[in-house]
């Protein structure tokens, strides 16, 4: 038996590495930190002692914990980040090197200090709360020569943005539009800068709260229809809902559904969840047609709404949400330098962020891609 599950192991693996995308250099621009992260009973009261039950000191920060998922998944990231040549600089770079992530346009400072957080994960809840110091001094352009970018940028099949370091981003954005490199942002929050990166985006991977946030329109789908409307260059725009899966709006391509009916996006996705199949405990996903897609007030678009659901994780295993969203993030780019269509990248993309969430911090529990679990998402 024992040598049964070896076979089919290694037979796996070498499945999932002749698997590999023939592109798959991918450049990352945003925060790289280290975290301490510290469990709880509860988070506690204004003016409250409370003791820890565990405290772990790893890596973090957005860009960081996705191009180390994405480098997990075998892809070849570079990262474009500044920490301070501190102990904490030094052990930021040194995890991600151990990982697989390309440093070598990391601007290190002399003096400073380099990004850190304290990450407090609420043992009954199992909800994280973040605070974080940024870098000293915080990165500028000028950090950042041109002959670093054009090298960091040579052969990417895309570049990701947290919405961190928002001026050096904008540059490297604006570069990577020149280079015809499709760009992926990530709109945790209507930060500084970011709309300036939004016009230039290609994919957008949100929050809950982001769409309504930036739009002002109360409705999720209505919201989603609106941003595909104002950002005539992105392509699918995916909102992440937690435990509650996740909703993508994908463009029609050449006007395709353009000719049939108008449908009303909300009750479209309402359709769409009757549909789910809710004795499947692993991540699915379920699609409309392309069609055209109204939302009143706000006006109409031609796409294709999905819905993906996300794995129902036992209690006993759950154990920290911190970086569930960064590794979703790292799982979307390996899938678009595969180019899974959208009814494989939901799932895959959920079943990476799942392991996430069953390990202490952002990375412990990130997965390879020879892991067995994998296997359903990658065929």
């Amino acid at each position: 038996m024992a040598e049964t599950v070896a076979g089919e192991a290694r037979t796996f693996a070498s499945i999932a590495v002749s698997s590999l995308p023939r592109r798959r250099i991918v450049v990352g621009c945003g925060m790289a930190s280290i975290d301490f992260v510290a469990t709880v009973d509860a988070l506690p009261k204004p003016d409250e002692k409370i003791r820890s039950k565990r405290l772990k000191v790893l890596g973090g920060g957005n860009a960081g914990n996705a191009l180390t998922c994405a480098a997990r998944l075998g892809l070849t990231p570079r990262l474009i980040s500044k920490v301070a040549d501190d102990t904490h600089g030094g052990y930021i770079l040194a995890e991600l090197e151990a990982d697989g992530v390309d440093i070598s346009n990391v601007v290190i400072s002399k003096g400073g200090t380099s990004t850190f957080s304290y990450v407090i994960v609420d043992n009954q809840t199992k909800t994280r709360t973040c605070i974080y110091t940024p870098v000293y001094p915080a990165m500028v352009p000028e950090d950042l020569p041109r002959s670093s970018l054009l090298s960091a940028l040579d052969e990417a099949k895309v570049v990701y943005f947290d919405g961190r370091l928002h001026k050096t981003a904008l540059v490297v954005a604006q570069q990577a539009a020149e280079m015809n490199i499709p760009i992926l942002i990530d709109a945790e929050r209507n930060k500084s800068g970011l709309s300036g990166l939004l016009d230039l985006a290609s994919y957008v991977i949100c929050s809950e709260k982001f769409p309504q946030e930036w739009t002002s329109i109360p409705s999720i789908t209505y919201a989603l229809v609106s941003i595909l409307l104002r950002l005539p260059h992105v392509r699918f725009v995916i909102i992440t809902l937690g435990e509650k899966g996740c909703i993508m709006l994908e463009r029609s391509i050449d006007g395709e559904g353009s000719e049939i009916d108008e449908t009303d996006a909300e009750n479209l996705l309402e359709s769409l969840k009757m549909r789910v199949d809710k004795d499947n405990v692993l991540p699915s996903c379920v699609s409309s047609e392309c069609m055209r897609l109204h939302a009143p007030g706000v006006g109409t678009i031609s796409g294709r709404l999905l819905l993906g659901t996300a794995e129902i994780i036992p209690s006993s295993e759950l154990v920290d949400t911190t970086g569930a969203g960064d590794a979703f993030i790292g799982a979307i780019l390996y899938a678009l330098c595969a180019e899974m269509p959208p009814e494989k990248m939901l799932p895959f993309a959920a079943q990476v962020a799942a392991f996430c969430c069953r390990a202490l911090g952002a990375r412990p529990g990130l997965p390879r891609l020879m892991e067995p679990r994998l296997a359903p998402f990658l065929h």
